[in-house]
């Protein structure tokens, strides 16, 4: 009996001093304001569907640099231009890693892309190859073309429904994945092939819904990656999504470089690249790379289909369905990578620019 009553003595007295100490070690940093965490949630509790808002009404509490617990990870928010800069620019290489997640390990090749491998060698080497390569204003220049007929395209379309209520979203979403495919991967997959002998290896509709899964996958809070403790429990269901679409982007990425290699062999020393896919295979059989860029490699980064057209609307003015005013406009937002209308805008496209302007 004394036996056991010291052993339990000893273990009070121990986890006592790891706590103390703990406490005492917490006293030394000089943290920034924040609201008080719970036990292993921290402060989910107070982050709604959008983060980013419940966040902007917390900094209004507690300030433009305040601290928050994400489940087990303390998290520091920055609300403010100046904190921003201080960040982001000041302190960039200190704020330069990127957290663990499952959207980067499961749909980024474990974290082989550049938006969510960690900071070293080879997120560096990734940087130089997007400035210096992918996306150097030459590279860009060579796809003026590309732009070009997409353009022209989406304003024939739109001045053909002019005076008709349409689906803006559809059409802004089909040219920046017209363009952005025809840039990286060499062609578009919005559309049907008009060889009715190649065979697609994804439908125009399935490329439009990997896509859309993709954005919205690696901007949800999945709460595994706060509480990693119960990750393998995947609450929300989003690993199995994640999951899901890793395999699928792997089988197309797969059949997009394998018709850039066999395109290399066949042409032999006639070859050059025309797309970024052409140009990241090229780097990967590069030698004198500092880090080897592997082929899951090329496939992350090929991946990577983000791009914002905001010129697009200056041709055009336009007004409400008739009967709709605009105080009755429903503007609220559900979260994700970039925060969309929760219901969609309807708006009327009608020609501002004379007639000749737009291709017939």
């Amino acid at each position: 009996m004394e036996t056991w009553v010291s052993y339990a003595f000893a273990w009070l007295a121990t986890v006592s001093l790891i706590l103390i100490a703990s406490r005492l070690r917490r006293s030394k940093f000089n943290r920034p304001p924040g609201p008080k965490p719970w036990p292993i949630i921290g402060n989910l509790n107070l982050i709604g569907e959008l983060p980013h808002r419940s966040l902007h009404a917390l900094s209004q509490k507690y300030g433009p640099l305040m601290q928050v617990q994400f489940g087990s990870f303390p998290v520091v928010v920055g609300s403010s231009v100046e904190m921003a800069k201080t960040i982001l620019k000041t302190h960039d290489v200190i704020f330069s890693g990127r957290p663990k997640t499952a959207a980067g390990k499961y749909t980024t090749y474990n974290y082989s892309d550049i938006t969510w491998s960690p900071y070293g060698p080879y997120w560096r080497q990734a940087r130089k190859m997007c400035l210096m390569e992918l996306f150097s204003a030459k590279r860009l220049e060579s796809y003026e073309y590309i732009r070009v007929e997409e353009l022209q395209a989406l304003l024939k379309t739109l001045h053909k429904s002019s005076g008709r209520p349409i689906n803006l979203k559809d059409h802004l979403t089909d040219v920046s994945l017209n363009v952005i495919s025809r840039m990286v991967l060499g062609k578009k997959y919005t559309a049907k092939s008009s060889d009715h002998h190649e065979k697609e290896i994804v439908t125009p509709e399935e490329f439009k819904e990997m896509i859309d899964e993709l954005f919205l996958l690696n901007g949800v809070l999945d709460i595994g990656d706060s509480i990693p403790w119960v990750a393998f429990l995947d609450l929300q269901g989003y690993i199995k999504r994640m999951k899901v679409l890793s395999k699928k982007f792997d089988r197309f990425m797969e059949h997009v470089l394998d018709e850039h290699e066999s395109r290399r062999t066949t042409e032999d020393k006639k070859w050059e690249p025309k797309d970024m896919v052409d140009v990241l295979l090229q780097l990967a059989s590069d030698p004198n790379l500092e880090v080897k860029l592997e082929r899951h490699g090329v496939k992350a980064f090929s991946q990577v289909i983000q791009a914002t057209l905001s010129n697009l609307l200056h041709g055009f003015k336009w007004r409400l369905p008739d009967g709709e005013r605009k105080e009755e406009l429903d503007m609220e937002e559900i979260f994700g990578l970039s925060t969309p209308k929760k219901h969609p805008l309807v708006a009327i496209a009608e020609p501002r620019l004379p007639a000749h302007v737009y291709p017939k």
